[in-house]
Order: C-alpha cells, then structure tokens, then sequence
C-alpha cells in the first residue's frame, strides 16, 4: 500500500487512501465456520489422554494424595517409635580436662611440676522401664490405629481424586461433543439459509424468510464460540488435575458409557461394610480409643531401672586420659518407682480431652456410615433416572431428525414456513445437548457409586 505524506500546520501526518481508511468488512458467516474448523484441527494437535492416563497421572500429582502419603509414612514411623519404646534407652559420654602444669606449693612457697595435668571420664547409662501400667501397649494401639486410618484416607483420597478426575474428564468429553454439535447447526442453519435466499431468487418465498434464517445462523455461531469457551475450561481443569501446564484433549470410546446392571441390595451391603470413608472414619475411632486408654495409664505408678558404668581419673599425657585400665572403675544399679499423687490436672485435662475426641469420632464414624448409606439411595436413583434420560434422548434424537427432514422437504414445496423449519433445528440441537448432557449424568453417577464402593463397576 502506498503512503503519502502530507504537511499540514508543521505537523507531519500520513495520508492514507479512503479504502484504507474503512474498516474492515465482518467476516461472513463462512468464515466463521471455516476459523471454528480450523481452531478445531489446530486442537488436534494438542496432547491427548485417555481416562486410565488421566486417573494415573491424577494419582501421582494431586496434593491430596501426596498428603495423605506423607501421613501414612508418618504413622508408620509412630509404629515403630511405639515398638522402640519397649528397648532401653543408652548414652554414652565423656570428658576431658585439663589443669595448669605448674601449682603453687603453699607449704613451701614454691612452685611445683604437676605429673598429671590431665584427668577424664568416660561412662555408659542405661534406662530401662519395667512396667507403666500398660501405656507403651496403648501407645502401640494407638500407633496402629493411626497407621490404619492413614492408610484407609489414603485409600479414601485416591478414590476421591478418582472421582474428581473422571468428572473432569467426562466433562471435557462432553463439552467437545457439544462443540461438534454446535458446529453441526451452524451447517444446517447455513444450509437453510441458503434454501430461502434460492426461493427468494425464484419468488417462491418472502424475505422475511432469509432474514430469519440468517438470525438463526447468527445464534448458531453465538452457540459455536460458547461451546467453545466451555470446551476450553473443561479442558484447562482437567489439564491442572494430571499435572500439566498446558491444554490437554481427552479422549474416550463407547466402553465408557457401557450401561451395567446393579444390584441396588448387594451395593448396598458392600459400601456399608467397605466404603473407603466408613473405613477411615472408624479406624479413627480405634485410634481415639487407644488414646483415652493411654491417658488413663498415667494414673498408676510407673517403675524404671537404670544402671550406669564409668571410669575416671587422671594421667600425664591426653593420651592416658582415655587409657581405661588406668581409670578408676564405678558402677551403679538402681530401681526408681514415680507415682504422681497430684500435678495441677494436666493428667484430667489430658483425659477430658481425649474423651471429647474419642466422642467426636464415634459420631463422625456414624454419621459416615448414614452419609454413605444416604449417597448409596442417591446415586442410585441417578443412575437409573441417567440411563433412562439416555434411552429417551436417542430415542427423541431420531425422531427430532425425521421431523426435521419432512420440515424442510414440506417447505421446499411451499406446504411449511420457515419458522416451521427452524423451530425443527432447534429440536434436532436440543436433542442432541440432551444426550450428551444424560451420558455425563450416567457417568458422573457412576463414578460417585464406584467412589462409593472402592472399586470399579
């Protein structure tokens, strides 16, 4: 393009052509369509995941589940704390010293040569607790109890992390097929917009029926770039639940909206009695448990025995401050029993405390066990109101499509309007945001049930 420069009033300006100067012509309705495709194939090129990658990655990155590692390894090392606790304790130390080389000799004014400017020590102890009244017993208790309800919220988490993945995952599957369905109308709106500008040519139809049909291409493109953004977010949360930085597609077959038969008894009985969060919930009862029996120990009388060795002395050199034969020998053996008669009620506090959590878990471990009982009857009814929204919506799908069809062949021949036509897309489109919309129903009140259980169905 040619660029003039022209001087008006000292100041430089850039004259520019009128047809540069216009704005740009708004693409038409092709274009848009031809950019929707071609960000579609551009998508294509994104990396994609399949709902076993999905859970897997979701496992080895999600914070939840890290944590819940870290609690369990730290409930192991409790068990074996608690197991250590019935070995002896042991120290060892020594000391080294050393005194002025010369001494004044006050009997005869003098001052002397000290042979042994250096003396030391070294000695063993030993601590060994015979009996606590059962405490080091409860104490294990408790650390197992704990360890098993560490474990059983790991257990709990990952199905957990499962469920959030697989609903992000079914959603983003849903939001590229509502794409794909947004799409599919703006052709079919084109493809009827372009009907009634050919009867318009012919005189068969008024204008109003162009103008019509072009308002609804314009709503199916609106319909096109919200589908699109929705696609955009499902995807981003599910990129950010497996640990990528970047925009993930996912990817499914027709195994993932297989319908299962279930036994709403047998269901039942089995979440009850293994429900990953039933079984959290009570080991953390056992491990409340363990700790009031803990602190009620500390009421009877607690008996140790210790034992130490060590030798001490002095010698010329630093060497012969480790020398040991040179050191003189001492042992002691001895017995010790502490009874604490009052200490300002920490033990009481103690107790109280332990009681109220102990009272606290039993009622988190049975309202856990109503709360599954009561997500069993829930999703349940889910499943089966999904699968037969499912059945429904294919069913009213074909029928939206042969309606649809003898629409726009009746308005071919004149025998229907345009508004008759439209008003059949529009069946055919929400037909088809009905399935979708029953399959991710079906799906997410599967993966609940399975969450659930703690297994596949």
């Amino acid at each position: 393009m040619h660029i003039r420069p022209t001087v008006l009033t000292g100041i430089s300006l850039f004259a520019l052509p009128l047809a540069a100067q216009q704005r740009p012509a708004a693409p038409t309705p092709e274009q848009r369509v031809a950019d929707s495709l071609r960000a579609a194939e551009a998508r294509s090129q994104v990396p994609v995941v399949t709902l076993g990658d999905a859970i897997t990655l979701a496992l080895r990155t999600h914070p939840s589940i890290v944590r819940a590692g870290s609690d369990l390894s730290i409930a192991h090392n409790s068990q074996r704390v608690a197991k250590a606790s019935w070995l002896p304790t042991a120290n060892v130390n020594s000391t080294v010293s050393k005194s002025p080389s010369t001494r004044f000799n006050s009997a005869t004014g003098q001052v002397v040569q000290v042979t042994t400017p250096y003396s030391g020590s070294v000695g063993l102890n030993a601590n060994l607790v015979l009996f606590d009244a059962g405490a080091r017993i409860f104490q294990g208790k408790q650390a197992g109890a704990q360890a098993a309800s560490a474990d059983a919220n790991l257990v709990s988490q990952k199905f957990q992390v499962t469920l959030l993945t697989k609903q992000a995952f079914f959603s983003a599957l849903a939001a590229a097929d509502l794409e794909r369905v947004a799409l599919t109308a703006v052709k079919r709106a084109e493809e009827q917009l372009k009907i009634a500008r050919e009867k318009l040519a012919a005189g068969s139809a008024i204008r109003s029926d162009t103008l019509t049909a072009t308002v609804s291409v314009g709503q199916a493109q609106l319909q096109v770039l919200n589908a699109q953004t929705q696609r955009a977010t499902q995807e981003a949360t599910l990129a950010r639940l497996i640990g990528f930085d970047r925009q993930v597609r996912a990817v499914g077959d027709s195994t993932l909206i297989a319908i299962v038969d279930v036994d709403t008894t047998t269901i039942r009985t089995e979440a009850l009695q293994s429900s990953p969060a039933i079984a959290a919930a009570q080991a953390s009862l056992r491990a409340s448990e363990a700790v009031v029996n803990s602190t009620k120990a500390v009421y009877l009388p607690r008996v140790t025995a210790s034992y130490s060795n060590s030798r001490s002395g002095a010698a010329a050199g630093l060497g012969g401050a480790v020398d040991f034969p040179s050191l003189n020998p001492l042992w002691n053996l001895s017995l010790g029993l502490s009874w604490p008669i009052f200490n300002g009620l920490v033990r009481e506090q103690n107790l109280w405390n332990a009681n109220a959590n102990r009272d606290a878990a039993e009622a988190s471990a049975a309202d856990a066990r109503r709360n599954v009982n009561a997500q069993i009857t829930q999703w349940l009814a889910a499943l089966q109101s999904a699968r037969t929204q499912y059945s429904i919506a294919q069913a009213s799908r074909e029928a939206a499509n042969e309606s649809l069809r003898i629409q726009q062949e009746r308005y071919r021949l004149g025998a229907a309007t345009i508004v008759e036509v439209l008003q059949a897309q529009q069946n055919v489109d929400q037909s088809e945001v009905d399935a979708v919309n029953a399959r991710v129903n079906y799906q997410v009140a599967r993966a609940q049930l399975e969450a659930l259980l703690g297994r596949s169905l």
